[in-house]
C-alpha cells in the first residue's frame, strides 16, 4: 500500500521541486542513491520501471525506504499498462509516472486514489489526461520541448500544473528559464548522480550535488 495519499504526494512535489528519476540493477546502489538523495534534501523521487527484475529491486528498496526515511516519497516510472500499474501499486508506489497516456492505467491508479502523472506532449493529450483526473501532467520528452512551449500551454489552459522531464540541467540558468515559463516541478535524472560518481561510491559528491540543485531550484521558485 502507499504510505502516502495523493494529495499529499501532490503536495510534495509542489513543496519540493526537484524530483530525482533513476534505475539501477543492484539493489545495494539503488539504495546509496536513494540515500543521497534524501540527505541532499529531496523529499520525492521515481524509481523507473527498466531492466529485468525491476520490479524485485523496487520492493526491497520500497522496504528500505519505509523504513529508513518515512517521510521520503517514492514512486514507480516508466509504466506504460495497467498491469505494471498494479504490480507496483502492491509493491508499494506511492504514485505512479507514464511516458505516455493511456486510459487503462488512470483507472487502474484512480479506483485506488493513487496520484498518477501521465506523459503528455500536445494539448490535446494534457486535456485527455485532466479529463482522466490528472493533477499534474508529465511534459515528455523535455528535450523535444522548450519553455516556450510551457507557456503557450498556460495560456488557454493556465490551470494546468506541469513537470517537465528530460533536457531539465541541475543549473541555475536551465531551473529558472523552466520555473520561469510556468512548470510546477522538474524530473532530473543522471546529471544528479553522474556515472563515474557512482562507479567511484562517491556518494558524498552525489549529495552535495543534490543539496545545491534543490537549494537553486528553490531559490528560483521564491523569486
Amino acid at each position: 500500500m502507499a504510505s502516502f495519499t495523493r494529495l499529499q504526494v501532490y503536495q510534495t512535489l509542489l513543496e519540493n521541486p526537484i524530483m530525482p528519476i533513476f534505475h539501477h540493477n543492484d539493489l545495494e546502489v539503488a539504495k546509496k542513491i536513494l540515500t543521497a538523495c534524501y540527505e541532499g534534501g529531496i523529499r520525492i523521487c521515481e524509481f523507473t520501471n527498466r531492466g529485468d527484475y525491476a520490479h524485485e529491486t523496487y520492493s526491497e528498496l520500497r522496504k528500505f525506504g519505509k523504513k529508513n526515511f518515512p517521510d521520503l516519497v517514492v514512486g514507480a516510472g516508466t509504466i506504460v499498462d495497467a498491469a505494471s500499474a498494479t504490480l507496483y501499486l502492491q509493491l508499494g508506489a506511492d504514485f505512479i509516472v507514464a511516458p505516455v497516456l493511456h486510459q487503462d492505467v488512470a483507472i487502474t491508479c484512480n479506483r485506488r486514489k493513487i496520484a498518477w502523472m501521465p506523459g503528455c506532449f500536445t494539448l490535446s493529450e494534457i486535456s485527455k489526461a485532466e479529463e482522466w483526473g490528472a493533477e499534474i501532467v508529465k511534459l515528455f520528452p523535455g528535450q523535444a520541448s522548450s519553455p516556450e512551449f510551457v507557456k503557450a500551454i498556460k495560456g488557454p489552459m493556465p490551470w494546468t500544473d506541469i513537470v517537465v522531464t528530460g533536457g531539465v540541467e541541475p543549473t541555475q540558468a536551465s531551473l529558472k528559464s523552466w520555473f520561469d515559463a510556468g512548470v510546477r516541478g522538474v524530473g532530473i535524472g543522471s546529471q544528479l548522480f553522474p556515472k563515474h560518481l557512482v562507479e567511484a561510491n562517491d556518494w558524498q559528491t552525489v549529495a552535495d550535488k543534490i543539496t545545491e540543485a534543490v537549494r537553486v531550484a528553490k531559490w528560483v521558485k521564491e523569486q
